[in-house]
């Protein structure tokens, strides 16, 4: 299972980025995929996670991002996206993606990682 994140760079507070995930090598009915990202000195937070059963998608967010940050993923193409909107400074951070199957919560045990991208909000 291969798992690459893009789409991160230096945005302005309050402007929107859209983060992608292109997962492969996996064709698993029953699995979770998140965002974790993690700050310069703090750890590694779980900030949004997608869970999908055979009976269907639930999302999942932290208090710091929910109703900012969307999760969602493309059916055809096995990418996953997380939607970044009114970003600030505090949401400064290197972001990974991460996927698992057979759980249905995100959690930093997860078994394959991504590479991260770096999320750059000057204020």
């Amino acid at each position: 299972v291969q798992l690459q994140a893009s789409g991160g760079g230096l945005v302005q507070a309050g402007e929107s980025l859209r983060l992608s995930c292109a997962v492969s090598g996996f064709t698993w009915g029953y699995y979770a995929i998140g965002w974790f990202r993690q700050a310069p000195g703090k750890e590694r937070e779980g900030v949004a996670c997608l869970s999908i059963s055979g009976s269907g998608e639930r999302t999942y967010y932290s208090d710091s991002v929910k109703d900012r940050f969307t999760i969602s993923r493309d059916r055809v193409g096995h990418t996953v996206y997380l939607q970044m909107n009114t970003l600030g400074p505090e949401d400064t951070a290197v972001y990974y993606c991460a996927t698992e199957a057979g759980i249905q919560r995100c959690d930093d045990g997860m078994a394959y990682w991504g590479t991260g991208t770096l999320v750059t909000v000057s204020s």
